[in-house]
């Protein structure tokens, strides 16, 4: 296969430095919405969630968000019954880390064509996801739109986003803002791509049935499909436990990136990282994607970083492991706010600006 040039990711038709700018301008439009009232919000926007405060006492943590294209590799297998699971991770992973307990996800589904069997797959993967982070799903919304949705093949279109609610008490909201250099950084691993990432991933690895030998035997529909891992469980523990939590991310869309949407005024280096799947490697090699860019698009093996005090990073593995096998420290807060710096493989990024050569 031919080598992709440099921002391939573009090339496959995601801009992000475009959509980075899309964002802020529609947040800026909702920012100048007048309810005639104080504002109930209580984490600024940027962050994974926010939280409405409900009394005094207690706020309801928000989030939404869909699976991507990760559902054109559904449609082309022919599989449905896994990215329900991604549908719930994507939302529950975000509001966990305000450090909210999730409690309940709504999903949108629409689809060309309604077909009950196609909708039965969906929603297993949709039971089974609820099931892992336990959260209730009491309701959503079936849309038919087939002058909307094409899929691939057709009549197989479909579009799933869903909206996440939690609770927490104001009192123990997790923004990292009490995040302080030496701080330890504990990855958790990725079970592979997740749900960021699959236009890059298609267009180096376009062949879905084929079964490269890094893959151990999986085809490469198969590997793009497993499921993200859902840290909920994990993190509950972690929080009810003696740990004082300072911070916690979800590695999605920018990678380690991620970690500077927490509060303090600091930064993190990473000297430790976690295996990266082989996934990853053969997408670099295939689509000719550079190490900055790999870095900027994937979560490289490592989808959830809490951040704790030195002296309790062995507690904190400790709860976190048996959920999650290969949770270690992967790094420590730094004192150089708003930077990111990757020791292997010799990375450095800013707030406002993507990977580059250390």
């Amino acid at each position: 296969m031919a080598a992709m040039a440099e921002g391939t990711y573009a090339r496959a038709g995601v801009n992000q430095s475009q959509a980075g700018s899309a964002v802020a301008s529609l947040v800026a439009a909702l920012a100048a919405i007048d309810t005639g009232r104080p504002s109930r919000a209580v984490i600024g926007s940027g962050h994974y969630a926010n939280v409405i405060r409900l009394d005094d006492r207690r706020g309801l943590a928000l989030s939404c968000d869909g699976v991507g294209s990760k559902l054109v590799v559904s449609e082309v297998l022919g599989r449905l019954d896994t990215v329900g699971i991604d549908l719930v991770a994507m939302n529950v992973n975000d509001v966990i880390c305000v450090g909210a307990d999730p409690v309940a996800l709504l999903d949108y589904v629409a689809v060309e064509e309604a077909d009950p069997e196609r909708m039965a797959q969906i929603g297993e993967g949709l039971r089974r996801g609820a099931e892992l982070a336990g959260v209730e799903i009491p309701g959503g919304e079936l849309a038919v739109l087939p002058d909307l949705i094409q899929g691939h093949p057709s009549p197989g279109g479909f579009d799933l986003a869903g909206f996440c609610v939690g609770l927490v008490e104001l009192d123990s909201i997790v923004t990292g803002a009490l995040v302080e250099p030496g701080d330890t950084v504990i990855g958790l691993p990725s079970s592979g791509i997740h749900s960021n990432g699959l236009s890059l991933a298609r267009a180096a690895l376009p062949d879905l049935q084929e079964r490269p030998p890094a893959l151990g035997g999986a085809s490469v529909g198969e590997t793009l499909l497993e499921p993200t891992a859902i840290y909920v469980r994990a993190v509950r523990e972690l929080l009810a436990s003696d740990v004082e939590v300072r911070g916690l991310a979800h590695i999605t869309g920018e990678g380690f990136l991620n970690l500077v949407r927490l509060e303090a005024d600091v930064g993190y280096r990473l000297d430790s990282p976690l295996p990266v799947p082989p996934v990853f490697e053969l997408i670099a090699e295939r689509g000719g994607v550079a190490p900055t860019e790999m870095h900027e698009v994937f979560n490289m093996g490592c989808g959830f970083c809490c951040v704790v005090p030195a002296g309790s990073a062995a507690a904190a593995v400790e709860i976190m492991s048996p959920h999650h096998p290969g949770a270690a420290a992967v790094g420590v807060a730094t004192a150089d706010a708003g930077v990111v710096e990757l020791s292997v493989p010799g990375l450095v990024a800013t707030r406002d600006g993507g990977f580059r050569p250390a």
